[in-house]
Order: structure tokens, then C-alpha cells, then sequence
């Protein structure tokens, strides 16, 4: 089977929420409107790890639209959207390999699946697809013109496979672009993870002690939109640089330690492993609930919470579960540990997405007529595309900004005139 999804049947929904997603996504309209004139990708066979969501799906139809043979699969065994994949299936004639609560080895065989397609591009969320090429298909590397990286955890990844000197094709930070990070980092995290939680586990933000673990982009969308809610935010670091922007920012901030006597709801958004530990379970109250938003079910210690545990009681409420400690303490897991905002809810809205997206499709569209320029390292999206990106969403809000008259151009770029 060229295939492997949950259940076909659900493809009519799948469609409706890809259309609904669509409307709301007019900069990669666009760019698919362009795609289909020029087919700026016809030949290139595509592999592509990323969340099976609505918005995904436009990008992949964006994508097929210039020409490209695609195959995907689901980056994060909690974050596929059935009905969508159904539909990519069903209507657009897709090859898929992604089913909700699929297990390690199916993951795992779902990336083989898109690798034996023999991409000549390829596109992560997460740099499981490279790492899995670089390490057991060593032959495929050097037919691969580039990738495409959307997050922080991933890019993290490949620029240690850099300095390694493992990593053997280019690959573009498609995360650290303006128009992805300062936007859907901040804006879709901060959104999609309150989104999540509440549709966990039902609670009251106002009022609440969050602790918010890490002050990156993603750390600072939640923090402002928890707040935003009436929360009593604490944030937890390790970057001076950024605890001190937390403090401005109104922020109380302390170790991970003094956090997890008060805190009454725990967030991890770092890219790193083993944030929340024995030690700091030990310290939490009654009751106290745990998640993660970052992209690895690594954050949380779950083995050591598991030891620390009696008894652990699954699904007390959809994607609640309990762990009851000797001494009579509860503590609630949400999601097992992984993407809270695509576990519980729909991820990130379709209109940040929206840049996300339509930088990706322009970078894959850069690097397959450039591709012979590049070698084996980690480059930055070009600004062009960053701006071509702005401008288009810009325009499609009803915005307009101002332009530097020639006058202020002229002192901008002289160093002779001083007051």
C-alpha cells in the first residue's frame, strides 16, 4: 500500500477542515497560484515529516500545485489529524503514512516508508527524517539537493550534526526566519497551547500559579497569553539573558526548584530533556498538572515520575492522565508528555501558519534552483523571502506601512551626517 492511515471514511470532514484552514491562508494562495503556472518543482520527488493538520495540508497541495512528487509523514505520533489525512488520501491523491496514537515502531516505520520514496527534498519538523537518512541510508544522502527545517528542536539537532561534521546536505533554518519564529513561535504557541490545556483539562487560568519553563519564543507567547488570562506567571531559566528579559517583561523568575512548591500548572517549552524531574515532583502540590509544548516527549521526566508512583490511572479525562504518589499526591500528566497544543487541540491557527508555510513552500522553491551552490551546513532563509512573506501578509490584513523617502534613504547610508 502506497498509504497507511487511520480510516478512509473520514475523509469528507478532513476535506472540510482543510478548506476551512484554507480561507484563512491567503499568502500560500498565492503562492499555490504561482506554483501552478510555473511549476517551479516539477521532477523533484519530496519527503516530508510534519504534523498531519489542516495546515499541513495546504502546504502539501501548495507543493504538489509546482510539480513535486510528495509523500508524508506524521512528525509526532499524537499530532495527525485523521480526517485530514483521510483526505489528502482520498481527494488529493496522496501518499500518507501517519495514524493518531501510533506507537515507536510505526512511527519509525512511517519515516522508512517516505525515505524509500528516494527524496531529492526533504522537509522536518523535528530533523527525525535527516537523522533517520543520515544514519541508515548513507547511499540517499548525495541525491539530496536540500531540507527544509521548521523548528527550533530540529534546527538545535542538525547544527550539533554540523559541528560534528555528520551532516552531509544543506539543510535551510526555515524555523529561524522572521516571518516564522517572531510569529508562529510566539504567537501560535502562546495561543494553541492555552488552547490545549483548557480543553484538557477544563481549569480556570485566573489565578493560577503557571509556571512557564524556558523564555525563548515559544516560552514567551505562552507566558503572555497565560497572563493575558489572569494567570500568575513564573518563568524558569537557564539563559541569563533571558531571565533578565523575563524580569522586565514583569515576569517573577526563579529555579525550577522554588517553582514547583508553587506552582499549580507546569509548562515545558525549552527543546531540551529532563526539565521537570524526581526532585522537582516531589516538591509539587496536590493536584498539581504537568505538560509540554516543546517538540519531544523529553521534557518530563515520565520514567522517574513513573517510579515515584503507586499507581498510574490512564485517561481520567481525554488526554488527562494521573499519577497518585505514597504519600496520597496527585500529579496530572496532559497529553503523555507531548505537544500539548496538537495532543488536546488543533495546533497552531491556520493565519500564522500561513507565514510558516508559505516560507517553506518558497525556500523549497529556492533551493531546487540554487541547489548546486550549496554544500553541507545549515543556512538561513534568505531576507527576500522574509519580506516578499511580510509584505503579502501585510496587504492581506488591510495594512499598509510607510516607505523611506530618498532623503532618508541617503542619511541611512552616510556616516558624514551628524547632528
Amino acid at each position: 500500500m502506497n498509504y497507511h492511515i487511520a480510516d478512509p471514511s473520514l475523509a469528507k470532514g478532513g476535506k472540510k477542515r482543510i478548506d476551512w484552514a484554507e480561507h484563512d491562508m491567503p499568502v500560500l494562495r498565492l503562492v499555490r497560484g504561482r506554483f501552478q503556472k510555473e511549476k517551479p518543482l516539477e521532477g523533484v520527488k519530496m519527503s516530508a515529516c510534519l504534523h498531519v493538520t489542516a495546515e499541513t495540508a495546504n502546504l502539501c497541495r501548495t507543493l504538489a500545485a509546482g510539480g513535486a512528487d510528495l509523500v508524508l509523514c506524521a512528525s509526532n505520533p499524537l499530532s495527525t489529524q485523521d480526517d485530514v489525512a483521510a483526505s489528502l488520501v482520498k481527494d488529493d491523491k496522496f501518499k500518507v503514512f501517519a495514524v493518531r496514537g501510533e506507537d515507536h515502531d510505526t512511527y519509525y516505520s512511517h519515516i522508512h516508508s517516505a525515505i524509500k520514496h528516494k527524496p531529492t527534498i526533504t522537509m522536518d519538523d523535528g530533523a527525525d527524517l535527516v537523522s533517520t537518512i543520515h544514519a541508515e541510508y548513507p547511499a540517499l544522502v548525495g541525491k539530496i539537493m536540500g531540507s527544509m527545517e521548521e523548528t527550533t528542536t530540529g534546527v538545535i539537532r542538525l547544527r550539533a550534526m554540523a559541528v560534528d561534521g555528520a551532516l552531509k546536505i544543506p539543510v535551510f533554518a526555515v524555523n529561524d526566519a522572521q516571518t516564522k519564529h517572531l510569529f508562529d513561535n510566539r504567537y501560535g504557541t502562546g495561543q494553541s497551547t492555552v488552547d490545549g490545556i483548557i480543553r484538557a483539562t477544563d481549569i480556570l487560568l485566573a489565578g493560577k500559579n503557571v509556571v512557564a519553563a524556558g523564555y525563548g519564543f515559544c516560552g514567551r507567547g505562552f507566558a503572555m497569553r497565560a497572563r493575558g488570562m489572569g494567570a500568575n506567571v513564573i518563568i524558569t531559566e537557564v539563559d541569563p539573558i533571558k531571565a533578565i528579559e523575563a524580569v522586565m517583561d514583569g515576569y517573577r523568575v526563579m529555579t525550577m526548584k522554588e517553582a514547583a512548591v508553587v506552582g499549580d500548572l507546569f509548562c515545558t517549552l525549552t527543546g531540551d530533556i529532563n526539565v521537570v524531574r524526581p526532585e522537582h515532583f516531589k516538591l509539587m502540590k496536590d493536584g498539581a498538572i504537568v505538560c509540554n509544548s516543546g517538540h519531544f516527549n523529553v521534557e518530563l521526566d515520565l520514567k522517574g515520575l513513573a517510579k515515584l508512583a503507586v499507581k498510574v490511572e490512564k485517561n481520567v479525562r481525554k488526554e488527562v492522565d494521573a499519577y497518585y504518589l505514597k504519600d496520597g499526591r496527585k500529579i496530572f500528566v496532559l497529553g503523555e508528555g507531548r505537544l500539548i497544543n496538537l495532543a488536546a487541540a488543533e495546533g497552531h491557527p491556520a493565519s500564522v501558519m500561513d507565514m510558516s508555510f508559505a516560507v517553506q513552500a518558497l525556500t523549497t522553491e529556492y533551493v531546487v534552483k540554487n541547489h548546486k551552490k550549496f554544500s553541507p551546513r545549515v543556512y538561513e532563509v534568505p531576507e527576500a523571502i522574509d519580506n516578499w512573506v511580510a509584505e503579502l501578509k501585510l496587504k492581506s490584513m488591510g495594512v499598509s506601512i510607510d516607505k523611506l523617502t530618498p532623503e532618508q534613504v541617503k542619511y541611512l547610508a552616510s556616516w558624514t551626517m551628524g547632528t
